[in-house]
């Protein structure tokens, strides 16, 4: 009977071959295998803990939260950035005015580009570049986080108040050369005064103000080709209308011919007609008046570039910290 069994049941031969390639029961000496494995990736892990100077290694990474920048941090961010956006408008519109200023008078045209140096919108047009470059370099290195940018912005700031600094320093210094420097930009301008609108603007401006004629007095005229006494015009030996005491006939038209002749009166009768005093004394006892109002004006624009520079000064370490703080996180897992 137990040989019929032995023979007569082949399934159970199958049956054990089935069982054994089951997933579902381990095939014999598994258990074996399995603790060889783990026992590789237990020193594997082991391995890279202790090599990995210092940085834990788990086989399930730990999410941890991004450090952040603080409210003061975003304050200094855009407030950086709006200020300068400000002055980037401001100094697009002074550019805007200088070239507009150049291209109506025709300055760039070939008789009058030798004298382009001296004419006064190339001021408006460098101060409005520079201007512009600068606060644009500030403006888009605060937004964008951008160190090059912001340490090339707190470098020009750097150069501008040292620029400032040296340059009140040698006027301080430089008071009698710094006068001689402005009455021969005066009789430049008098000379001009016909051939270059924004020349004559100034000029007469500074004369009506001041209430002065000339640079050290009325006769500095003669340096003029139209008021010099040689002169075959109308206007030889006279002095422009913003000269004359009393430029309003009746007190209500403009008289432009008020000063024809002028010079050709006695000093004791011109007095009556046009101011005698130069205008290089007025500009000087202006400046004496108002020395206190210059030097807080003065004070508040250098503390502006300074509070600039602190400003980006510690963006910057803000920026540069946060980066390492990341970068230490990232690796922290």
């Amino acid at each position: 009977m137990r040989k019929f069994w032995e023979i007569k049941r082949p399934w159970t031969k199958r049956d054990s071959v089935q069982n054994e390639s089951s997933p579902l029961i381990p095939k014999a000496g598994s258990s074996k295998e399995d603790s060889v494995e783990l026992g590789h990736v237990t020193a594997e892990l082991q391995a890279g803990r202790n090599s990995g100077q210092g940085h834990k290694i788990s086989p399930f990474p730990r999410i941890r939260p991004i450090s952040s920048y603080s409210l003061m941090d975003y304050f200094l961010k855009y407030f950086l950035f709006l200020s300068n956006l400000v002055f980037t408008v401001l100094g697009l519109v002074i550019l805007g005015l200088g070239t507009w200023g150049l291209i109506s008078k025709e300055s760039f045209a070939q008789e009058k580009i030798g004298s382009i140096g001296t004419d006064p919108m190339v001021l408006f047009v460098t101060l409005g570049f520079l201007l512009a470059i600068l606060c644009i370099l500030g403006c888009v290195g605060a937004l964008r986080e951008n160190c090059c940018l912001l340490q090339l912005f707190s470098a020009a700031v750097l150069v501008l108040i040292s620029t400032q600094v040296l340059v009140a320093i040698i006027a301080y210094s430089m008071q009698d050369q710094i006068g001689g420097y402005l009455r021969t930009g005066m009789l430049t301008a008098m000379a001009r005064y016909q051939d270059d609108l924004d020349l004559r603007f100034i000029t007469d401006e500074i004369q009506s103000n001041l209430q002065c004629c000339g640079a050290d007095d009325y006769r500095d005229w003669e340096n003029n080709i139209y008021y010099n006494c040689s002169a075959p015009g109308v206007l030889a030996c006279g002095v422009p209308a913003t000269c004359c005491v009393n430029p309003l006939e009746n007190g209500t038209v403009w008289n432009s011919q008020c000063g024809v002749g002028a010079r050709l009166l006695d000093e004791f009768t011109a007095q009556s007609v046009v101011f005698l005093g130069g205008c290089l004394g007025g500009i000087s006892r202006l400046i004496e008046q108002h020395k206190g109002l210059i030097g807080t004006v003065g004070f508040v624009v250098l503390a502006v570039q300074i509070l600039a520079l602190f400003i980006t000064t510690r963006l910057l370490e803000s920026i540069q910290w946060h980066r390492v703080k990341i970068r230490l996180q990232l690796y922290d897992i």
